[in-house]
């Protein structure tokens, strides 16, 4: 039986939760996730769930933040005037909004802090300092020759 190694290529179906249990990303309604090991598609600890294991099998795993995405980083946190989001959107503690970055990629910050003229956001991944519960099915495991 092929089993998961560190370039394999794999597809899977995977769920991540908090660790009070709310789902925050899966395909399981979703096609396959494909990727090769090392490739950064999914964190260390995330990969180092799946080696050794082959078609059929399933993995589960805590992940501590140092596993996961890591903690978020004082100088991912920007201050931005109010007055750059729209009218229509108060800005909130805790919210998640996606922003446009340079050459129109999306970056993703989470509003930490609200004043009265000024918003902190951290660009930090929004599940940075996150324990988080990773589960995955492995459908298919190739190993380069």
């Amino acid at each position: 039986m092929t089993k998961i190694q560190h370039d394999s290529e794999v597809a899977i179906y995977y769920q991540l939760f908090l660790e009070d249990g709310t789902e925050v990303e899966s395909n399981r309604d979703d096609e396959v996730l494909r990727f090769t090991m090392g490739d950064g598609t999914l964190t260390d600890g995330m990969e180092q769930a799946l080696l050794d294991k082959a078609r059929g099998e399933q993995s589960e795993i805590m992940l501590s933040p140092e596993q996961g995405y890591g903690y978020p980083e004082p100088e991912n946190v920007h201050t931005m005037p109010v007055s750059d989001f729209p009218a229509d959107m108060a800005p909130e503690e805790g919210q998640i909004i996606a922003f446009d970055g340079p050459d129109d990629d999306e970056i993703i910050g989470t509003i930490i802090k609200v004043g009265k003229d000024d918003v902190d956001v951290d660009f930090s991944h929004p599940l940075a300092g996150r324990n988080l519960l990773f589960k995955a099915e492995i459908v298919e495991v190739n190993n380069p020759d």
